[in-house]
């Protein structure tokens, strides 16, 4: 009995909900397209270029390193693992560890596994009936005379076993729209999570080429200020013999304090960039292991992609989470709208009830009810209010769209002008280099002949030393700028 009870009510659910099928199919038809306009992808940027002015596609060269020219290539393809292209094999595998590791990804991952459970929850209670099993027992006492007739009171126990479908026809399209909603979340979740890993890797290649920066300075500024100590040391001498007066000393010490005063502020942006580094990678700063990435580490790309505004929308995540955050309230309007229009739900139960647990299944009354309720809002000021509301969200989010697309074509743009203009400072800084190392071997045989005294010859390597610093700082910018370009253009798609 309890075999048949329950292939009985699977038989009445199946015809349940092909029913509620074939009814919902034909109110749909009848009605149309209740739940609002289906969704419209924007159209792409019709812009032809990002800058106002053409960028050149090939930059300056420099005779020195990182200076070669870069030629920009339109449909040049970008492979997944892009930061692969800086010739940096400790860069690579501390990345592959940061992905791996990373808790913000983690995060993001965790919040997708959500939103795709959340589209499932909902799929599996819309797209099917709904099955209840019920078991429940009473007591109860009767009086005859509450039905006009005589005896004495009886008391009684009744139970009952019952098994119980429900389904609610998606007529205006109220529960597909729904759908199309927690879809468009869960694509958002995936887009936010390359977007996520795009900005791990392009944040963990510039803090690399920071800490190689950071380091060639701190060496620089650590020779130089070896010069002044040295000046220093022989102005005193000078000042000793009567051949010069306290107040050159005192202006080279204050000089070399100077110098020396920024050394503790390159260490301490040296150390924070390492903790940077630790903390991308998933590791506690104190942990260390960090690598010391030098500029030596690195190769500039000679080749750097290059796509058309109206394919940006197509590649960078942030757009793309952006457009799926539009559909999604798109789907949120259909909703309200639905909720204006009729719902028919269809319920059915079928069971036994018995005096005794033990007849319950044996020699129990068989029980049945089926009930189809259409509930059609007539006066309910909250809908409408509810139908402006998400129109008014979706207004939010098509201009949010359109601010997220105008500061990734700005992004572009300005990257564009990085990678020029950086290329012509750092040939103007080679020349400068080749002048101060030319004057330096000039003062060095000066020096060896008797010539040049030996202040000179300090005072033309602090000049060297000085200008390499901003050769450094203007090296390592190229290469910052090639992971911009990369990241500005979305990396490479990540599916």
């Amino acid at each position: 009995m309890p075999a048949l009870l329950f292939l009985s009510s699977i038989r009445l659910g199946r015809r349940l909900a092909a029913t509620g099928l074939i009814v919902g199919l034909v109110v749909t038809g009848l009605t149309g397209c209740a739940a609002g306009p289906d969704f419209q992808s924007p159209a792409a940027p019709q812009a032809a270029r990002y800058t106002a002015t053409s960028v050149a596609d090939r930059t300056a060269s420099a005779p020195t390193e990182f200076g070669a020219a870069q030629r920009l290539v339109e449909g040049l393809p970008i492979e997944t693992q892009w930061w692969r292209g800086l010739g940096s094999y400790a860069l690579d595998g501390l990345v592959n560890e940061a992905l791996l590791a990373s808790p913000t990804l983690a995060n993001i991952r965790a919040n997708l596994r959500q939103a795709q459970e959340l589209l499932a929850a909902k799929a599996g209670s819309t797209h099917y009936p709904q099955l209840d099993l019920a078991l429940g027992s009473q007591r109860q006492q009767m009086s005859p005379s509450s039905q006009g007739l005589s005896g004495d009171v009886r008391q009684f126990s009744l139970y009952n076993a019952s098994v119980g479908a429900h389904y609610t026809l998606d007529l205006a399209g109220g529960n597909r729209r729904a759908l199309e909603a927690l879809a468009a979340r869960v694509d958002y979740r995936r887009f936010e999570l390359n977007a996520a890993r795009l900005t791990l890797v392009g944040n963990m290649a510039t803090a690399a080429i920071t800490r190689a920066r950071l380091a060639a300075q701190s060496d620089a500024t650590t020779a130089i200020l070896h010069a002044q100590d040295e000046q220093l040391r022989l102005a005193h001498e000078r000042v000793r013999i009567g051949q010069a007066s306290p107040d050159e000393a005192l202006s080279l010490r204050t000089q070399a304090e100077q110098t020396r005063a920024g050394l503790p502020a390159l260490r301490k942006q040296l150390q924070q960039t390492d903790h940077l580094l630790a903390v991308l990678a998933g590791r506690a700063p104190g942990t260390g292991g960090v690598p010391s990435f030098t500029l030596a580490d690195f190769t500039l790309p000679v080749e750097l992609p290059l796509v058309v505004p109206s394919e940006l929308v197509r590649r960078r995540p942030d757009i793309q989470a952006a457009e799926a955050l539009l559909r999604a309230a798109n789907a949120d309007y259909g909703v309200a709208v639905a909720k204006l229009y009729p719902q028919i739900t269809l319920s059915a139960d079928l069971g036994t009830q018995a005096l005794t647990a033990g007849a319950l299944f044996g020699g129990g009354s068989a029980v049945w009810g089926l009930v189809a309720q259409l509930t059609q809002p007539l006066f309910n000021p909250g809908l409408p209010a509810e139908k402006r509301a998400a129109l008014a969200a979706f207004d939010a989010a098509a201009a949010n769209y359109q601010s997220v697309v105008l500061e990734s074509l700005r992004n572009v743009a300005d990257t564009l002008r990085a990678v020029e203009s950086d290329a012509q400072t750092l040939t103007a800084l080679a020349v400068a280099d080749s002048a101060a190392q030319a004057s330096l071997q000039s003062i060095e045989r000066q020096f060896r002949l008797g010539a040049a005294s030996y202040l000179q010859l300090l005072i033309a390597q602090q000049q060297v030393q000085q200008i390499r610093i901003d050769m450094v700082a203007a090296q390592a910018q190229r290469l910052a700028d090639s992971v911009a370009l990369f990241q500005a253009l979305g990396g490479g798609v990540v599916r």
